[in-house]
């Protein structure tokens, strides 16, 4: 069968958008908002240029593709590419090899990807069939933040104070606030179906620094896949989604025909934390009901659709009956490593850096916000990329001496030495033998606040093993570790005060970026990343940059 090449062109351009009441520019790709949905089958390859029309410096990274010999398309800014620069352009072309499911493409550099973001959906192949009953219909729901201000000025601002960023001024649902916001109501998002149809959700959480709850009104939700990877089906009411994790669900439209919101709104965990604390909705509209208005053309009160309970903001026992549910099909072909080469143990959070009173010191107690894993604030390279240097064998871009431990163990989620709150600094890379079977204990910590962290690894998907609170204990806990049919994804959930164990082989050589998928504690410094060794074969290696690679 011949290979299958998909051509796609994004433009990206500053364009006027109105929310809540303004109007201001925006970045977008294509004048959309959010960006244009790809659609591909297992097996096919994509082709996509990327224009750069704005005044920011962009990459594209797509987020869940395993980039399998492709590394230079992963996309994170001066990590695997250098960025696109203003009147620039760059193509991206990798192939999809045992993949599908819902991912997600979005801007990696800075905090473009508030505005830069789209779905990215990849079929089974031609006559490969879902491990479920066919669905009628398939609906991408992208849940999002916005804010009023033009978002490279928040960055700005945040980084200039050392301070908190200002929090988002809504939510949104595939780029609308919802009928809860002032001058939205017009534009809230509909989705029409039939009564008796089986509908399938692909939710993806695209907000900046948010983790979200997700429900709809009267209606259960049928869980059958997480990261483009399919699960056990069950059923909730409830989704929780990290930024950076999609969960496709089943949803049957068997309740009155009539108007339903669904709903999302924060999860938010760290302790004394400010936090959009809105709602965003959109409808779910039954095709035989038509919208009541009054004279003026509004919506009645009277036929206002019915708006779900939502768990309060800190329901961490919510999170965990969720999560506690999800197991993996054996028809994924799992390969759970049991013997384990690497183990690593890295100690994530938050942190801050001690200075002097002034307009740059205006975090906690006159200090500035850091992030960290195992007391090491990440600091990415501004001449090269980290995987330009190691191809082309660059000296003084990083080191490879990223700790596989704490260099202090403590007790991580208790009363933690205030001489463990400032992380050091450093482009710290730790190397991962080609093969080797790789085990990382995540471990949260009450350096500032306890909180739940979404951890991204770039390059691969990984086995979620073993998940709990408080501090991980090797003697304990790893008897209970699930090896059978435990959760594969992309980006983890850290428990609060708790930990999680993943574990993959590193069968993907090049220079692959873990982080928080919080932007401003990637920002702060809550990143590392891992240099993957060549493998013994041509196709094991990664091979030459692309002609067209941007320049630093």
């Amino acid at each position: 069968m011949r290979d299958i090449y998909f051509n796609f062109q994004f433009q990206v351009q500053s364009t006027p958008v109105k929310r809540l009441c303004k109007t201001h520019n925006i970045i977008t790709v294509n004048g959309q908002f959010p960006g244009p949905t790809l659609e591909a089958r297992d097996g096919d390859t994509l082709i996509i240029k990327v224009i750069n029309s704005a005044r920011y410096n962009v990459t594209i990274h797509w987020h869940g593709i395993r980039q399998m010999r492709t590394p230079w398309a992963d996309g994170p800014e001066y990590v695997t590419q250098c960025p696109i620069q203003p009147g620039a352009s760059y193509t991206y072309r990798f192939p999809i090899e045992n993949q599908d499911g819902t991912l997600w493409w979005h801007a990696h550099s800075k905090w473009l990807r508030a505005t830069v973001y789209g779905a990215l959906i990849i079929y089974p192949k031609i006559a490969v069939p879902y491990p479920f009953p066919k669905p009628n219909k398939e609906i991408p729901i992208l849940l999002g933040e916005w804010w009023n201000r033009d978002i490279i000025s928040v960055l700005r601002q945040a980084i200039f104070t050392g301070a908190a960023p200002n929090i988002s001024d809504a939510y949104t649902i595939n780029g609308q606030p919802g009928d809860l916001y002032r001058c939205s109501s017009k534009e809230t998002a509909k989705f029409h179906v039939k009564s008796g149809e089986t509908v399938l959700l692909r939710i993806i959480n695209a907000a900046l620094n948010q983790e979200l709850f997700f429900t709809i009104a009267n209606h259960m939700l049928t869980v059958v896949g997480n990261d483009a990877v399919y699960n056990k089906p069950f059923s909730t009411r409830v989704l929780m989604l990290g930024p950076g994790q999609t969960t496709n669900v089943l949803l049957t439209a068997n309740q009155p025909a009539a108007h339903y919101y669904m709903a999302a709104r924060a999860y938010n965990t760290a302790q004394n934390a400010a936090f959009d604390n809105t709602t965003t909705t959109a409808i779910l509209a039954y095709d035989s009901v038509p919208c009541p208005t009054k004279n003026n053309g509004t919506s009645s009160s009277s036929s206002k659709p019915l708006l779900p309970p939502l768990p309060r903001f800190n329901d961490t026992n919510t999170v965990t009956a969720y999560t506690s549910q999800l197991r993996s099909l054996q028809s994924n072909g799992l390969k759970v490593p049991t013997q384990i080469d690497e183990n690593l143990f890295f100690a994530v959070g938050l942190g801050i850096i001690n200075c002097a009173p002034g307009p740059r010191c205006q975090g906690p107690n006159n200090t500035r916000f850091a992030a960290s894993m195992n007391n090491v604030s990440f600091v990415l390279p501004r001449r090269t990329s980290l995987l330009q240097a190691y191809y082309q064998n660059i000296q003084g871009v990083y080191t490879l001496d990223f700790p596989a431990v704490p260099r202090v163990a403590f007790d991580y989620t208790g009363n933690v030495s205030r001489a463990l709150w400032q992380p050091r600094f450093g482009t710290k890379l730790y190397k991962l033998k080609y093969g080797s079977n790789v085990q990382i204990v995540l471990q949260d910590t009450a350096i500032v606040t306890t909180e739940d962290h979404p951890v991204h690894l770039h390059g691969y998907h990984f086995y979620v093993v073993g998940q709990g609170f408080g501090n991980f204990n090797p003697n304990r806990d790893t008897a209970r570790f699930n090896l059978v049919d435990p959760p594969v994804r992309n980006t983890i959930n850290v428990p609060v005060g708790g930990w999680a164990v993943i574990r993959f082989v590193a069968d993907n050589p090049g220079v692959w970026l873990m982080h928080c998928h919080i932007d401003s504690h990637l920002t702060g410094g809550f990143a590392m990343a891992f240099l993957v060794e060549n493998g013994p074969g041509k196709l094991q290696s990664v091979v030459a940059p692309p002609p067209d690679l941007p320049p630093c």
